[in-house]
């Protein structure tokens, strides 16, 4: 994790979980995390291709120049990196990992921004991870940020984090919460057990 607004977003779900895989949504105090609220957001889990918008902070409704609440978080995305992005998800939310992506947006003038998001596995209605947390932050804030919408994004690179060093697809079955299950995805990713991951960028 590059951007300081990631770290400080996984410190504190890495905190609050104790020794759960997640940690529950009940349990996300924002006042603990006003310094980067503005910056994070909550989706929840529909299915393994809808990711719906629930709460997002003010800085990240700035950036898209609306309100994103109710949006689908996969319609941010290209098609060419929409699939990979939703493999990434049901990675999360099915095996309790970590992800990072870095992205590039462009604004309505086509005014590029680099930016670092941080999606982790959260619990809300019972043992699945129904929820995920995340943040996006822009690595450095351009002069027309707010003023500008983005309106096209794409994957510059995405890493997998396993919070427990074992991932949850390798532990026995009496220790998996849900039913690793085949996803579809487009051509070029690599394949990590039952994960397929686009490698991109530098770290």
């Amino acid at each position: 994790m590059k951007h300081a607004t990631s770290r400080e977003l996984y410190n504190y779900w890495d905190r609050i979980r104790g020794g759960e895989p997640a940690p529950r949504r009940s349990e996300i105090e924002p006042s603990d995390i006003r310094r980067i609220l503005a910056d994070t957001f909550i989706l929840e889990v529909i299915d393994r291709e809808r990711y719906q918008v629930r709460l997002a902070g003010t800085r990240i409704c700035a950036l898209y120049g609306r309100e994103i609440k109710g949006a689908e978080f996969l319609d941010f995305w290209s098609d060419d990196d929409r699939q990979a992005v939703a493999t990434l998800a049901t990675a999360v939310c099915e095996d309790a990992a970590g992800a990072v992506v870095s992205a590039s947006l462009w604004s309505t003038r086509d005014r590029p921004v680099s930016c670092e998001l941080l999606l982790l596995p959260l619990r809300h209605g019972g043992p699945t991870y129904d929820r995920i947390l995340g943040s996006c932050a822009a690595f450095e804030r351009p002069f027309w940020f707010g003023s500008e919408p983005i309106v096209r994004q794409r994957i510059s690179s995405l890493r997998l984090i396993w919070p427990d060093d074992r991932p949850h697809f390798m532990r026995p079955l009496t220790e998996r919460r849900q039913p690793a299950l085949p996803v579809p995805i487009r051509p070029g990713l690599r394949r990590h057990g039952h994960l397929f991951v686009l490698d991109g960028g530098k770290d």
